[in-house]
């Protein structure tokens, strides 16, 4: 249903498409119409259409009128006048009324006509035999003969009527009009050829006006189905964009590429196929069924016998196949996540030579999915012969059928042609409806993937009434702040409470997997605190925009992520107005202007997706520049300056002593050599803060943080470092 709700916002394009479906098929069921009276009246018939002679012998007009009721000779008598040439002549207005005077005349036409065949065929019959007996033709026959033979003739004609399709019957009448008109020589050939010209150019109209609607459709259902997939991307987009890191961590990375790509192409394409078949087969079946009904063959259990195939074998394909097409998208998952692990960590991969490991995994995964898609694949190419041969052979049931009923005089060949026609396209309708219900299955499942997305609730957002961060002074300051990640039984941080001023420092250290870089997170609300609460400036950071306060902080994560363009654009990705002076300065700061300057291009030189052309220390380097050339107010440092050598990590942290002094700054370490001159330092154990003051404080009142400088820094450089204030170098 999902697929379907998905149309919404292009009901009038949906509308159009239906429109041109009619129109299509009402081409695509008129052609077999007009094979049939192609064969039947252009062939056979002469290209006589009506059986409502346009001149009839005066002999001939009078006995027919003999052999009416009064309804029919009023109709006969009203539409033909006399010729005072021997002949009778159809009206004009007779000609814009001719299915009356065909409906009027028919019977009367067979009757007079009918005993003419009787006399020239080769068999013995009592007409001729009694004209030889009297010595006399038909055309001597005197009128009171001939209203004998009509008595004789009205119980079979009759019959002929009850017994025979109205088609066969208007061509037997047909027959009989062409004998009245041998009788004056009629140009059979001018009149067939004129008949066939214009049937031809009929057809061929309608060949070319079904070719055009289908082009639309096409054309239309294409726009609809693109703007659909461009809708979902959108929306995918944009929801992934607002999710939280809980949301992220929640669906894989690759799982999100997947539903992002794989899963809209899916329905994109599925779209397509429902505007063209799904829609087309109701109307086409219908239209084939009323054909069908008028064509007056008697057949239309073959149709029932050939729909109850068709969906008995698609039924049993579908179960077969179903349960795989369900499970599909998983493993297209499955393959782009082992894709994506393999891919960005080769140089892992290669130094501890875990090659061959890794390309059984991936033959793992990759085999699954074609396990699968070669059993869908190989239930499914059952299904094209056994459908053909399921079409040929009501093909020849209908032939065999239609052979005995023409044999027997109440089918025409025409009407027979234009039958397998007619119920090919119902059982064509059917098929279509079929096949489309073996690929719902596996784009419905991209479309609840899809929907999973959207309908997530970000844990995340702005309170409603939100204000925004205006003019922040930076002071921050977390009290009793505690933190769990969704469906974790325990927090990992508790009872966190201090201050962090503007102008100064404060470091967080501690052993790994502590809680340092989830402390920091809760700041630009990456995560929500689960008890207590964050302020800037004594505002709530929930109550505020997430907006106006991730605009007022400069982020360096763990690992500096750069984005495919130009080193200064990277630096500009936080400040897409700042100057060239202002590039160039965050470049000096972070100790990056250096080698930037050594590149040809200087900061236009190209960056690779993911700064894949950029060393660790040189990428770092550029995300730290791109944090300062925002200008925040609050600059979080999340242990970014672990791919730095000690003299650029010194000479980073005396530059932003000099050149920072009105920012609050935060720096995650775990060197201690990098956070000694900090004006806060907080040591934290399994989530709780176990010290707090400078290096000299905690060196004297903090056991956990002693240990930690012990075992980094030699004893020289500990009393180095216990020196005065004046001699920090921030």
């Amino acid at each position: 249903m999902q697929i379907f709700r998905n149309l919404k916002p292009y009901w009038k394009s949906v509308i159009i498409i239906a429109l041109l479906l009619v129109l299509q098929a009402y081409c695509d069921l008129s052609l077999p119409d007009y094979t049939s009276k192609l064969i039947d009246t252009g062939i056979q018939n002469y290209g006589i259409e009506n059986c409502s002679p346009k001149q009839i012998p005066e002999k001939a007009y009078k006995v027919i009128d003999g052999f009416m009721d009064d309804d029919e000779k009023a109709v006969w008598e009203k539409y033909y006048k006399d010729g005072s040439d021997g002949y009778y002549y159809l009206t004009e207005d007779g000609e814009e009324h001719i299915d009356e005077v065909d409906s009027a005349c028919m019977k009367g036409l067979m009757m007079y006509y009918y005993p003419y065949q009787m006399v020239n065929s080769d068999e013995d019959n009592e007409i001729k035999a009694g004209l030889d007996k009297m010595g006399i033709t038909l055309d001597e026959m005197p009128e009171e003969m001939w209203a004998q033979i009509g008595e004789q003739m009205k119980p079979t004609v009759d019959g002929m009527l009850d017994s025979m399709g109205e088609d066969y019957m208007e061509s037997t009448a047909i027959a009989c009009t062409r004998i009245c008109y041998d009788s004056f020589g009629y140009d059979y050939k001018a009149g067939q050829m004129s008949y066939l010209k214009w049937a031809a150019v009929k057809m061929l109209g309608m060949s070319l006006l079904m070719a055009a609607a289908a082009v639309l459709i096409g054309l239309v259902a294409s726009r609809v189905a693109a703007s659909v997939a461009c809708g979902l991307r959108e929306k995918v987009f944009n929801k992934v964009i607002a999710f939280s890191d809980a949301e992220i961590n929640k669906f894989s990375t690759a799982s999100l590429i997947t539903r992002s790509t794989n899963d809209v192409q899916q329905i994109q394409m599925v779209t397509v196929m429902m505007l063209r078949m799904v829609l087309y087969a109701p109307i086409l079946s219908i239209g084939g069924i009323v054909k069908v009904v008028e064509n007056g063959a008697g057949m239309g259990w073959v149709i029932f016998i050939g729909i109850a195939a068709v969906v008995i074998l698609m039924g049993t394909l579908m179960v077969i196949a179903m349960p795989k097409f369900k499970v599909m998208q998983t493993l297209v998952d499955r393959v782009n996540l082992v894709s994506r692990e393999i891919l960005t960590g080769i140089p892992v991969i290669r130094a501890f030579g875990r090659e061959e490991r890794e390309e059984e995994r991936f033959d793992e995964a990759n085999k699954d999915l074609t396990k699968n898609t070669l059993f869908v694949n190989r239930v499914m190419t059952f299904a094209m012969p056994i459908l053909m041969f399921i079409m040929y052979a009501i093909s020849i049931l209908i032939e065999w059928v239609a052979a005995h009923k023409i044999d027997a005089g109440v089918l025409q060949v025409g009407s027979m042609t234009a039958f397998i026609t007619y119920t090919m396209l119902i059982i064509m309708s059917f098929l279509m409806l079929s096949m489309m219900s073996v690929m719902l299955p596996r784009a419905s499942v991209a479309a609840d993937r899809i929907q999973e997305i959207i309908n997530t609730e970000v844990t995340v957002q702005d309170a409603a009434g939100a204000k925004k961060l205006e003019a922040p002074r930076g002071v921050v300051k977390y009290d009793n702040v505690a933190f769990a990640y969704p469906g974790a039984d325990e927090n990992v941080l508790e009872n966190i409470s201090f201050e962090a001023k503007p102008g100064q420092t404060t470091a967080i250290i501690g052993s790994t997997g502590c809680g340092k870089s989830t402390l920091v997170q809760l700041l630009p609300r990456f995560y929500d605190v689960t008890e207590g609460s964050i302020t800037i400036d004594g505002q709530d950071i929930r109550d505020l925009t997430m907006e106006s306060v991730r605009q007022n902080i400069g982020f360096v994560p763990q690992k500096g992520i750069l984005f495919s363009g130009t080193i200064a654009s990277n630096i500009r990705f936080g400040a897409p107005d700042a100057s060239d002076e202002d590039v160039k300065l965050a470049a000096e700061i972070s100790q990056a202007s250096d080698f930037i300057e050594e590149k040809e291009h200087g900061y236009d030189s190209a960056v690779a997706q993911g700064g894949g052309n950029v060393s660790g220390g040189q990428k770092q380097r550029l995300a730290i520049a791109r944090a300062i050339a925002r200008k925040p107010k609050i600059l979080i440092f999340d242990d970014s300056f672990s791919a730095l050598d000690f003299k650029t990590d010194v000479a980073v942290r005396k530059a932003l002593g000099e050149h920072i002094n009105d920012s609050t700054v935060f720096i995650v370490a775990q060197r201690v050599s990098t956070i000694l001159s900090a004006d806060q330092i907080l040591v934290l154990d399994e989530g709780t803060i176990v010290g707090k003051g400078t290096h000299k404080e905690l060196m004297q009142t903090c056991e956990e943080y002693r240990q930690i400088a012990e075992s980094q820094l030699s004893p020289s450089e500990i009393a180095a470092s216990l020196g005065t204030d004046s001699e920090r170098q921030v």
